[in-house]
């Protein structure tokens, strides 16, 4: 798709080093789609999608950042980790809101939520946080509750993968 093109070339010509927090990170990605216009208003039009239709042109929105995503654009990739993190003192922290869908119990228990577009997302459960103890008992008894989790990014080796990968540890968590 030629507005996918366009868009990571823009997002790969940006300074990243002067991208330092997430509002600057969510202007370059707006300044990079916005160019675009054109191209989205006739995307729009050949989908008969109204673009006063704000959850339609979400959707269409969506659809872009997978394209981005399957494109590979690694411009695309670190911005999106911008957009979406703050960094308080080196460590990568965040909150995500949703209801749990379930709580996975492998070698560690992992918090699992599903967003506003019943999209999963997976919280792993390595350390004491705050009212921790309130979930050791019986944490299958939150199940369709909605909760905010705090969270900071921690670097895992993955022996079966042969790789480190980045997860999201609870810090905090919250019963909305």
């Amino acid at each position: 798709m030629k507005m996918t093109e366009n868009i990571c070339s823009c997002i790969s010509e940006l300074d990243f080093d002067q991208i330092t927090t997430k509002q600057l990170a969510e202007k370059a990605f707006m300044d990079c789609f916005s160019e675009q216009g054109a191209m989205l208003l006739q995307l729009a039009e050949e989908r008969h999608i109204d673009i006063t239709d704000h959850p339609a042109m979400r959707t269409l929105g969506t659809e872009l950042g997978k394209n981005l995503l399957a494109q590979n654009c690694p411009g695309f990739m670190k911005l999106s980790m911008a957009m979406v993190k703050d960094v308080q003192n080196g460590v990568s922290t965040g909150t995500t809101e949703g209801k749990l869908k379930r709580m996975d119990t492998k070698d560690f228990n992992y918090f699992v939520l599903t967003d506003n577009e019943n999209m999963e997302k997976s919280f792993i459960w390595l350390r004491q946080f705050p009212g921790s103890e309130n979930y050791m008992s019986n944490p299958q008894k939150f199940i369709g509750k909605k909760f905010r989790i705090k969270w900071q990014d921690v670097e895992v080796y993955v022996p079966n993968a042969k790789s480190y990968y980045t997860i999201k540890e609870v810090v905090g968590l919250e019963v909305l």
